[in-house]
């Protein structure tokens, strides 16, 4: 089986908050499409063309907007998608809703994306907990997708959390986002972040609730995520 599945942050989805719904409208807009597959319209910045805005946003389209809290796996032999779900559920059932505190605009390397003004160590021990509690359900990772990753570039730690959870920038190695672009050109940095910031003007500097854990499904390599299942965040711990 070739698809991929991923427990993600889906800030907005569900929600009646004006606050996170303005978010999710604004950048299910700058991305030209939704997660949840309804229509959405696709925005085009003041000075742009929304060929322009695609260009930079190809990668970051296909997953949609999102906070990966475990990333991207194929199943384990013997588990099917109902038990990652169910097994979602009951840790979302156990635990509270977090705060992601005062969003802000910032440059990850060479792309942008939304991350938390302040630290949020709630934040942390929920994307922990969902990485570590629900690893019974990954494959281990094969060669192949080790080798994706140049693993000559990363640190020891990273490679060896790789190794161990398909990913080297889980646990201590971890920095929410939630993403908007792919990497962008040196040349086009400072017109992008600008973009961007005016984008949200109204969205950063807010605290915003993250209210359940979504199971996002990839169908097949290259297909795009899409919301499987959203799990509300009803605990007290």
């Amino acid at each position: 089986m070739s698809h991929r599945y991923a427990i993600y942050a889906a800030p907005g989805v569900g929600s009646t908050d004006a606050t996170e719904v303005l978010l999710r409208e604004r950048a299910e807009s700058w991305l030209g499409r939704s997660v949840t597959g309804r229509a959405t319209p696709r925005g085009v910045p003041e000075g742009w063309t929304r060929t322009a805005v695609d260009r930079i946003t190809e990668d970051a389209r296909r997953y949609g907007f999102h906070g990966t809290l475990k990333p991207p796996f194929r199943l384990a032999p013997g588990h099917t998608v109902d038990d990652v779900a169910t097994a979602t559920a009951r840790l979302a059932a156990s635990t509270a809703r977090v705060t992601i505190p005062r969003l802000t605009i910032s440059r990850i390397g060479r792309f942008y994306a939304l991350t938390p003004g302040e630290d949020a160590p709630a934040l942390h021990a929920l994307a922990a907990s969902v990485v570590t509690e629900l690893d019974q359900f990954r494959a281990p990772v094969t060669p192949e997708e080790i080798a994706r990753r140049n693993p000559h570039t990363l640190t020891e730690r990273q490679r060896a959390l790789l190794t161990g959870f398909g990913y080297p920038y889980v646990l201590d190695e971890f920095r929410f986002h939630l993403t908007l672009t792919d990497r962008v050109p040196d040349d086009r940095q400072d017109q992008v972040e600008q973009t961007l910031r005016h984008w949200f003007r109204d969205c950063v500097d807010r605290n915003v609730t993250l209210r359940a854990l979504a199971l996002f499904v990839e169908t097949e390599p290259g297909a795009p995520f899409r919301i499987h299942s959203l799990h509300p965040l009803e605990g007290t711990r």
